[in-house]
């Protein structure tokens, strides 16, 4: 997989796919990240990238013109999957959408910045948008990051074991059971009995039983998305 991400700021960028898991992704191969720089495609002298909203208001607004050459040139380079723009008004994300990016080749992501990006790049470019939660961050950075962690680790291969992340929260709409891990005994605090058991079909039940448990006290409103 591939997925390019366009930043005003790319040395943001710089530290989450350098380590752990994303690192070892791209050093299989099985993942590609490239951030670039919008400047390169700046206008002018001072390769200016934004400008004062028409109608007056507070804020700049990234203009359409560094943007577009920018995707233009890509898109010629190669057939995106999807083009997202990370936005706090776009579709709240979620596993089902990480699990559905994942299956994808490439991948383009828009950073935005300042108070926005030009409408017109939404309405001809754009085919997703993404929030990652209802709040406003000062760019898409850390939202593509966020989007560019949860696909990565999904790639077959990526993780040590590969069915670990079928059991992540939020597959099939659950939250994950507890887990524990040695020593068994712990200042009195000691790990479930069924856990230690070895009977395999029965530590299923228990972490089924666990995870809707803590989905229901938690998160109840996942439980009722499927009704």
């Amino acid at each position: 997989m591939r997925i390019d991400i366009i930043s005003v700021i790319p040395g943001l960028l710089e530290g989450p796919f350098s380590h752990s898991i994303m690192k070892r992704a791209r050093d299989k191969g099985l993942l590609e990240v490239h951030v670039h720089d919008l400047r390169q495609w700046g206008l002018g002298k001072h390769k200016q990238l934004d400008d004062y909203q028409f109608g007056g208001g507070a804020g700049m607004v990234m203009m359409c013109e560094p943007l577009a050459n920018c995707i233009e040139e890509f898109k010629d380079q190669r057939e995106y999957d999807e083009i997202i723009f990370m936005t706090p008004d776009g579709k709240r994300y979620d596993q089902k959408m990480a699990n559905r990016l994942s299956l994808f080749n490439n991948l383009l992501i828009i950073c935005g910045h300042y108070k926005g990006i030009d409408e017109r790049i939404r309405e001809h470019f754009v085919t997703m948008e993404i929030s990652v939660g209802d709040y406003v961050l000062s760019g898409g950075e850390l939202g593509a990051a966020i989007v560019v962690d949860s696909i990565g680790r999904l790639i077959p291969g990526v993780l040590g074991d590969e069915t670990s992340a079928l059991f992540d929260s939020f597959q099939d709409d659950l939250l994950a059971p507890p887990v524990y891990t040695r020593p068994s005994d712990f200042r009195g605090w000691k790990v479930p009995e069924i856990l230690l058991s070895g009977h395999t079909k029965k530590i299923e039940e228990w972490r089924y039983e666990k995870s809707m448990e803590r989905t229901q006290n938690r998160r109840p409103d996942l439980l009722q998305e499927d009704e």
